[in-house]
């Protein structure tokens, strides 16, 4: 049974697609210094920083922060 979220921006957004658009947009270099989250300043890869992101809440908040900040600019 699925409930509608109608007040939530991120519902249906898949991490994946936040984390590839901040990518885009900063680089890895600059996600690192905007978060401070060493998955993205060293050796960074798209499948490394999803893994520690699902396991990490606070990491994770961060992300879905910044990118709500980015779309909405």
């Amino acid at each position: 049974m699925s409930k509608e979220q109608p007040n939530n921006p991120l519902h249906g957004i898949k991490l994946a697609t936040m984390l590839e658009h901040l990518y885009l947009e900063y680089g890895w270099e600059e996600l690192g210094t905007i978060l401070n989250i060493n998955v993205f300043k060293n050796n960074p890869t798209y499948k490394s920083s999803l893994k520690f992101l699902r396991k990490t809440p606070w990491a994770r908040a961060k992300v879905e922060k910044l990118y709500l900040k980015t779309i909405i600019d």
